[in-house]
């Protein structure tokens, strides 16, 4: 058991800001010695505004001269892979972000390196984290709607609707784009509440025209924007997860999120635009009108709190989910989850998308190896 964790974190972005160094803070665990961005004035800033002693603007540097316990990452997706097995190679147990790597092949070597240095992993699948979705999750566990038949979720985001280059758009350095950036979040909830994926159909689209070149003058292949995939599970039920970074959503983070799941018993629906709306009902096959389903997180003194944000924000910074609980994993040598097997699955199921689109057909997961 450690008794604290000695923290470095690869990536300064708005991201680290937001999320993973306000959680690192509130875990008493967790100490962070350093930090690493490119821009090095911007890492600067951030590590005077969190405390971070040392600053680094190579990430080999970083592992070679930093004494960790444990790396976050938080770099575009192209850098994973690389950055994580020389983690591994320290004997730092890893948090990576979302998507693990640019394809299913980089994902299993990732899984098979933190086996062989018996790492603890760690892929931020966020909103499995989430109240709304835990409470499903344990309504499905006592067989709230008995055998599985279908569930239908949609991700609609606005970031994607800018002309700008973006990295998340660069298929060489993102593998994906709306696909993997936040399609994988709701296939691994859908897998997360129905399991295995057997087969896949999918069809990825592009609508904003983007430059043809990158900012160093270089032709590149623009990643989706759109995407749309059609999942079968080995239980017989059928999943649709909708992906877009182009619906004009107004609303605090430019973002709605809904969720459909019909079963032999019954019915679940949940949704939220992440101000005013963060809602869960249900009805039994034998009910006539739906019923409201009470969060418990969201729960005090009787009435349901209506400060999603807050929710959200305490979630991670209070609550000690998702890195809290990395990091706790990390002192005691006890597992977590999402785990890396976790995320080369969803890798997978990405690479089946992919191919599908491009050949027009549906492709069962056993062929992607």
């Amino acid at each position: 058991m450690m008794e604290k964790v000695r923290v470095g974190i690869v990536g300064t972005s708005w991201w680290a800001d937001t999320m993973y160094l306000p959680s690192l803070v509130g875990t008493k665990k967790a100490i962070i010695t350093s930090c690493c961005g490119r821009n090095e004035e911007h890492a600067q800033k951030l590590a005077k505004l969190w405390n971070i002693p040392k600053v680094y603007t190579d990430w080999k540097t970083m592992l070679n001269e930093e004494p960790l316990d444990a790396l976050i990452i938080t770099t575009p997706n192209d850098t994973h892979c690389p950055i994580t097995l020389a983690a591994l190679e320290k004997g730092l147990h890893v948090l990576c972000e979302k998507p693990l790597a640019l394809d299913y092949t980089e994902a299993r070597c990732m899984v098979e390196a933190a086996k062989e240095h018996k790492a603890i992993t760690m892929v931020p699948f966020t909103y499995s984290f989430l109240p709304m979705t835990q409470t499903i999750k344990g309504l499905l566990n006592e067989g709230y709607l008995g055998k599985p038949y279908h569930l239908n979720f949609r991700y609609n985001a606005n970031y994607g609707r800018s002309p700008e280059y973006s990295w998340r758009f660069d298929q060489e350095r993102a593998g994906s784009g709306s696909l993997g950036d936040i399609g994988s979040h709701f296939i691994y909830l859908a897998v997360w509440f129905f399991g295995a994926v057997t087969h896949v159909s999918a069809e990825l689209c592009t609508f904003i025209e983007r430059p043809d070149i990158d900012p160093s003058g270089q032709p590149y292949l623009r990643a989706d924007d759109y995407s749309i995939i059609v999942l079968t599970f080995s239980n017989g039920a059928k999943g649709v997860v909708q992906a877009t970074t182009v619906a004009h959503e107004p609303t605090p983070w430019g973002q709605t999120h809904y969720f459909d799941l019909h079963g032999s018993k019954g019915t679940l629906r949940g949704w939220t635009d992440w101000e005013n709306t963060y809602k869960l009902i249900g009805a039994k096959a034998e009910e006539q009108q739906f019923q409201e389903i009470e969060i418990p997180e969201l729960m005090q003194d009787g009435q349901q709190q209506g400060d999603i944000q807050k929710m959200y924000k305490e979630t991670f910074r209070k609550r000690g989910q998702m890195t809290g609980e990395f990091i706790e994993a990390v002192a005691s040598g006890k597992t977590c989850r999402p785990t890396f097997e976790d995320g080369a699955e969803i890798q997978k199921i990405l690479d089946a998308a992919f191919l599908s689109s491009q050949e027009g057909r549906k492709v069962e997961m056993k062929d992607i190896c």
